[in-house]
């Protein structure tokens, strides 16, 4: 591959989480309990209607391929660039133009009176679409960096690696010195260090996306928007480091 994953800072994986939290919690309060930030939910949901017969929402069948897809195409959009600081900008600014698009499309459109309605529909592929894009650049261009979206794999990583740093302080209190025990303490607290900003970022824009889109609707997710162009504005001024 042309580009290769840079190491960016760690508030930069916090910031897109509290982004995918966002766009999650304001889909599935206003795109009939959507879940765009993680596929997980669509499998699920799909094989509850095939035993339920239930063949309406049309997206629930649709957010699986069209999420692959769109991470299908961000790869594709990366290489395309030639240098990893060009991939991550225009990957960005893909993510950044869905995400615009999703809300505007909510601006116009909400509310949405059923899941198959045109708008509804275009609002929803456009917040998978938005979400695909951004699970494929942290996985193909952030070096170490942990899921955005998907929140149950770091949950249990974090649970490992906190866990093996306790192990690690136990061993050196009863064997100051211990070489291994202080490697191990070390890179437990590196890793978990580096999950923690995500778990909280995305828990805070879940947090903050439900309650704003309570009070404001679709105006409250512009501030996704403007995350996504403060990262953006970010990136083209970043210098790589591999």
């Amino acid at each position: 591959m042309a580009v290769k994953p840079i190491v960016v800072p760690r508030w930069v994986a916090g910031l897109l989480a509290f982004v995918a939290g966002i766009i999650d919690a304001c889909t599935v309060f206003a795109l009939f309990g959507l879940y765009v930030a993680q596929v997980t939910g669509s499998f699920v949901l799909i094989g509850a209607q095939i035993v339920n017969a239930d063949i309406v929402n049309v997206i629930r069948t649709l957010a699986i391929p069209v999420f692959f897809l769109a991470g299908f195409a961000a790869v594709f959009l990366a290489e395309a660039t030639g240098d990893s600081k060009r991939a991550l900008c225009w990957t960005l600014s893909a993510e950044l133009v869905l995400v615009g698009g999703f809300v505007a499309t909510g601006l116009v459109a909400a509310p949405f009176v059923h899941p198959n309605a045109p708008m509804a529909l275009f609002a929803s592929l456009l917040g998978v679409m938005a979400m695909g894009v951004q699970s494929t650049l942290v996985r193909m261009l952030m070096r170490g960096v942990a899921s955005t979206n998907v929140m149950t794999t770091n949950t249990t990583l974090a649970s490992i690696e906190l866990a093996q740093w306790v192990i690690a302080a136990r061993r050196l209190r009863r064997h100051p010195g211990d070489s291994a025990a202080i490697e191990l303490m070390h890179q437990a607290r590196g890793r978990f260090a580096g999950l923690w900003p995500v778990l909280f970022g995305f828990l805070g824009g879940a947090i903050c996306g439900a309650v704003g889109f309570r009070w404001l609707g679709f105006w409250f997710p512009l501030s996704a928007v403007a995350v996504l162009a403060a990262l953006l504005a970010w990136a083209i001024r970043h210098k790589p480091v591999r």
